[in-house]
Order: C-alpha cells, then sequence, then structure tokens
C-alpha cells in the first residue's frame, strides 16, 4: 500500500469511472450559482435521497451549505463543455450554457440525460468538503448516454478509443 500521498491519492480516487453532473442552488442574493461534481450518488428509495459533496473551496461553497433546496443535472455525452464551464468559467456561467429553472426557481440544465430537484436533507461537514444530501422532491430522465469521467479525462460511453489512466 502506498502512503497517504495527497495527488497520489487523487490520482487512486481518480481510477473509479464516475458520470458528471452541474449542481446548482440559489445564492442568498437569489442568483444562481453551480459546480461541476462528479461526486454524486443516490442514497435511498424511501425516502427518496441522494449525495453530492462541495468543496469548501468553492466559491460558491457558503451558498451550498446553507441552501434549502438544489438541483442536480446528470450530464449527457455531448456535454463536456457544459462540465468545463462548470469546473473553472470564472464568468456567468448560466450565461454560457442552456437551462431552464425547477418550480423553485434553480436552475436545471438543458439536455441533461437525469434532471433531480431536491430539498435540503441534511449537510454534513467532512474534511474539505461537505456531504449534501437532498431529498428528491421531482424529477426528469431521457434514454441518452450520460457524460464520463476516469483518470481526469471525460469519456463517452461508445468510445472505443483507450484511456491512458497516467503513471
Amino acid at each position: 500500500m502506498s502512503d497517504l500521498d495527497p495527488r497520489a491519492l487523487r490520482d487512486a480516487f481518480g481510477r473509479f469511472m464516475t458520470g458528471v453532473t452541474v449542481v446548482t442552488t440559489l445564492g442568498s442574493d437569489g442568483q444562481p450559482v453551480g459546480f461541476t461534481a462528479n461526486s454524486f450518488s443516490s442514497v435511498s428509495l424511501d425516502p427518496p435521497l441522494l449525495l453530492v459533496c462541495p468543496g469548501k473551496f468553492l466559491s460558491s461553497y457558503q451558498a451550498f451549505a446553507a441552501c434549502k433546496r438544489f438541483c442536480v443535472s446528470v450530464l449527457s455525452e455531448d456535454q463536456k463543455a457544459a462540465a468545463n464551464t462548470f469546473a473553472g468559467f470564472k464568468g456567468d456561467r448560466f450565461a454560457q450554457v442552456p437551462h431552464i429553472r425547477d418550480a423553485h426557481g434553480v436552475p436545471l440544465l438543458t439536455g441533461a440525460v437525469a434532471q433531480f430537484s431536491c430539498r435540503t436533507h441534511q449537510i454534513v461537514p467532512a474534511g474539505d468538503h461537505a456531504l449534501l444530501i437532498g431529498e428528491v422532491t421531482a424529477f426528469d430522465q431521457t434514454e441518452a448516454a450520460g457524460l464520463g469521467y476516469v483518470g481526469g479525462q471525460f469519456f463517452r460511453p461508445g468510445q472505443t478509443q483507450t484511456l491512458s489512466m497516467g503513471a
């Protein structure tokens, strides 16, 4: 086993293939905020719960730490640009990416393969992140393929090229 070198640990975590989501909420000023996340999981069907993990380093962290509602958009295989926008673009992300609003005014990305509107169920501090658990109050889905992420790279489920996992 390796020592707990942070870079090596991050690389090891990155070997787990995930989907890609954009998580959104409204800030205290009513303005939408969002971030790209691959830390997403279903938690329970009864009650219907899901989990995302906003990092404390996010400029929008306080909005998520205090939110009463949030949404999760599971990105389609052709939404790599949206993932990159919400991962690093410093301007108005919502001006760059087509979206709609749920019944509570929280943005959902148009074209996502699944969309979840949530009421905050619990927020648990967890190291340099938080566990944001939401009760699903509404959802939608399509039959399209989702966008994947592994080893620091996006991939499409039907992709035939071999992904290099790096050293």
